[in-house]
C-alpha cells in the first residue's frame, strides 16, 4: 500500500465525521472550534484563540520564525429576516447560500432554547403561475422556511426570532467508495488536512526548526475577515493556505472561462498576484519530488481565499494557494475524492520539512 493511500486511519475519518456533522456558520463557529482543538491537542504544544473565534495550535511557539497552514471553519447558511403573521418565515443569506437550491430542503433553525427543525416549503409546480404569468422561480424574497405553526405567536414562542441562524442538516457520507459528500466540506476539509498534518509530524517525530501556526480561521465566507483578523496577530513569516476549487469537468461549467481542474487528479496549485512565486515554486517542486500529483490554476485579481488576507497583511507575507478540487460547492451535496485530500496532506507536509528557518523567500536573494 503506498503512502497516499494509507494517510487517513479509522481515528481520522471518525473525526471528519463528527466535524462536517456539526453546524458552525459563519459566525458562530466555536462549538467546531472545540472539537478541532480536542482532536489536534495531542500534536500541538500550546493553543491560542482570538475574540470572533478563530483557533491556532502551535508547535514550537517560541521560535521567531513563523509558518502558517491555514484552512477556515465556517460554512453558509441564512439568517431569519422576517416572520409573517401566518408564521412563515423568510430569510436572508449568511454568507453565499444558493436560493436555488433550497426549496423542499429541511433546515435547523438555531435558537437559545435549542434547535428548531423546519423545512423551506415550496408549492408544487402546477400552483406556481401568477395571472398566466411564466412558472415562479426561487429567489432570495421569496423562498420561505414552514416550521409547522399557523402563525407568528406560535413561531416566537418556539425561540424563533430575527436574527437566529439556520443551517442545513445534511451529513457526512462516502460514495463509491472514495469520494466523500457532505455540506460543509467547502472549507471544513481545510481544517482537516491541516489537522492531519500536525498528526503526521508528530507521529513520523520530525522536528521543525521553525514556529508552526496551525490556523482554522472564522468568516471566510463573508470576505476573509477571521484571516485578516488572526494574520495581524500571528505576523508570520510564510502562510500555506488551503481551501477549495471548482471541479470544471462537471455539467454548466466552461473550463475556458473557470480554467481545468477535476476531482482524483490532485491538489491544485494557485498562480496569482496573491500568490508569492518562489513559495510556490517550492510547493512545485516538493510534488514533482514526491510523485505528489498537482494540477495548474491561474486566478485573476485575487484569489478569493484566506491566501489574500494573509499575502496583504503586515508588510507583507509570503503566501501560497493549494486547493481541493470539490464539486457542487456551496450545496448540501459538496463532493470530494479521498485521494485529492492525502495528497494535499502529504504536499504541506513535506512542503514544511523543506522550509527552513529564516528563508525570506525574496526575489532578490
Amino acid at each position: 500500500m503506498s503512502e497516499s493511500s494509507s494517510i487517513l486511519n479509522e481515528q481520522s475519518l471518525a473525526f471528519l465525521e463528527r466535524y462536517l456533522n456539526n453546524a458552525a456558520p459563519t459566525g458562530y463557529e466555536w462549538e467546531g472550534q472545540k472539537l478541532w482543538m480536542e482532536y489536534l491537542r495531542p500534536w500541538v504544544d500550546e493553543f491560542f484563540t482570538d475574540t470572533y473565534g478563530s483557533a491556532v495550535g502551535v508547535i514550537n511557539p517560541d521560535a521567531d520564525y513563523k509558518v502558517v497552514i491555514e484552512g477556515h471553519a465556517d460554512e453558509i447558511g441564512w439568517y431569519v429576516n422576517y416572520i409573517s403573521e401566518e408564521g412563515m418565515i423568510y430569510v436572508v443569506r449568511n454568507g453565499g447560500s444558493d436560493h436555488q437550491i433550497a426549496p423542499s430542503k429541511r433546515v435547523n433553525i438555531h435558537t437559545d432554547n435549542g434547535v428548531v427543525e423546519g423545512v423551506f416549503g415550496w408549492p408544487a409546480i402546477h400552483t406556481r403561475r401568477s395571472g398566466g404569468s411564466e412558472e415562479q422561480a426561487p429567489k432570495p424574497d421569496n423562498i420561505f422556511v414552514d416550521v409547522g405553526c399557523d402563525n407568528r405567536e406560535q413561531v416566537e414562542a418556539l425561540g424563533v426570532h430575527v436574527g437566529c441562524v439556520i443551517t442545513y442538516p445534511d451529513t457526512f457520507s462516502v460514495l463509491n467508495g472514495n469520494r466523500f459528500i457532505c455540506r460543509a466540506l467547502d472549507n471544513r476539509m481545510g481544517g482537516f488536512m491541516i489537522a492531519e498534518v500536525a498528526r503526521l509530524l508528530k507521529e513520523s517525530g520530525e522536528q521543525l526548526d521553525f514556529g508552526l501556526y496551525i490556523v482554522n480561521s472564522v468568516q471566510e465566507e463573508v470576505g476573509l475577515r477571521g484571516a485578516q483578523m488572526i494574520a495581524e496577530r500571528i505576523q508570520p513569516n510564510v502562510a500555506i493556505v488551503t481551501d477549495v476549487c471548482h471541479d470544471t469537468h462537471t455539467p454548466m461549467i466552461d473550463p475556458k472561462k473557470e480554467g481545468s481542474s477535476k476531482i482524483g487528479a490532485g491538489p491544485v496549485i494557485a498562480w496569482a498576484p496573491a500568490v508569492q512565486n518562489r513559495l510556490r515554486e517550492r510547493l512545485l517542486e516538493v510534488a514533482k519530488k514526491g510523485d505528489i500529483p498537482f494540477q495548474r490554476q491561474a486566478r485573476s485579481r485575487a484569489t478569493g481565499t484566506d491566501t489574500d488576507a494573509f499575502a496583504y497583511s503586515n508588510a507583507g507575507v509570503a503566501s501560497a494557494l493549494i486547493s481541493l478540487p470539490l464539486r457542487y460547492m456551496h450545496t448540501t451535496v459538496e463532493m470530494v475524492d479521498r485521494n485529492d485530500v492525502e495528497h494535499v496532506i502529504r504536499l504541506i507536509r513535506d512542503t514544511l520539512l523543506n522550509i527552513k528557518s529564516g528563508e525570506t523567500f525574496s526575489y532578490f536573494d
